[in-house]
């Protein structure tokens, strides 16, 4: 009996509970006791808040909307330029293809012209001709024909040619001929600084020869206070030799020791 009465009041302390059963009501007023603790701002602060995030949105798309216009607007302006060029080019094109058929029209003109012109021309040769052969023909006398030529004529030319050839070397004759000439700047040296350089040059200068004509001269240092002289003279080539010329200046031992040609050139 005494089990059989704990079962029961286990039973019994089930029925009355009702929490289980009402969980909507316990979790509305759960949610009412935590929303009067936090006090009304809240519920205020999640109202704006989700108020602001559904206006971004709007915003980006005010945005996109206003940018893509703008972008649509430059495509229309570009787009209209590219028109216009292209109508541009289209004349242009349209202008050149025009020229181009009237040069050809041109050429096809300048191409017929010669052979139409060409034919009246071998036409009228024969025409011109005939006349001549008339003339040609119409002499009966055939004794002043002479196709064989005349000695008279022969002699006369020759005789021509012989005078044009006497005067051509009359004249040739009269001009100068050509001498040939050349500048030679000689070397004396002396024996030693003692020699008398006037003396030297007096002697060089007194070498006297057809076609020889003497220069400038100066005195240039050797060393030890030596000094040679250097003197320039013409010479005909036909008629003066460098060799000749040194072994005449070489005889006047006593002062002149030797002689070397510095410079030679052809005048």
């Amino acid at each position: 009996m005494p089990k059989q009465s704990t079962k029961m009041s286990g039973l019994q302390c089930l029925a009355s509970e009702n929490i289980w059963f009402d969980k909507q009501r316990y979790d509305e007023a759960e949610k009412n006791f935590y929303e009067g603790a936090n006090g009304p701002s809240t519920q205020h602060q999640v109202k704006t808040a989700l108020q602001q995030t559904k206006g971004r949105p709007q915003k980006r798309q005010h945005r996109n909307s206003s940018s893509h216009a703008g972008g649509d607007q430059e495509l229309i302006s570009r787009m209209k330029s590219l028109e216009l060029e292209n109508e541009t080019l289209h004349k242009v094109v349209e202008e050149m293809r025009a020229a181009l058929k009237q040069l050809e029209s041109r050429v096809v003109m300048l191409e017929k012209t010669p052979a139409s012109a060409a034919v009246p021309c071998a036409k009228a040769a024969p025409v011109q001709a005939a006349p001549a052969k008339e003339v040609n023909g119409g002499g009966d006398d055939d004794d002043d024909i002479d196709l064989f030529g005349s000695d008279e004529d022969d002699e006369e030319s020759a005789r021509v040619k012989q005078e044009r050839l006497d005067a051509y070397a009359a004249k040739k004759s009269k001009k100068p001929a050509l001498i040939a000439k050349s500048s030679i700047l000689l070397d004396v040296k002396p024996w030693d600084d003692e020699t008398d350089m006037a003396k030297l040059e007096e002697c060089v200068r007194s070498v006297q020869m057809d076609g020889l004509l003497w220069g400038a001269s100066k005195l240039v240092p050797v060393g030890y206070g030596i000094k040679k002289l250097q003197i320039s003279c013409v010479v005909e080539d036909d008629k003066v030799g460098t060799d000749i010329l040194e072994e005449e200046i070489v005889k006047f031992e006593d002062f002149i020791q030797s002689v070397d040609v510095a410079a030679f050139n052809k005048i």
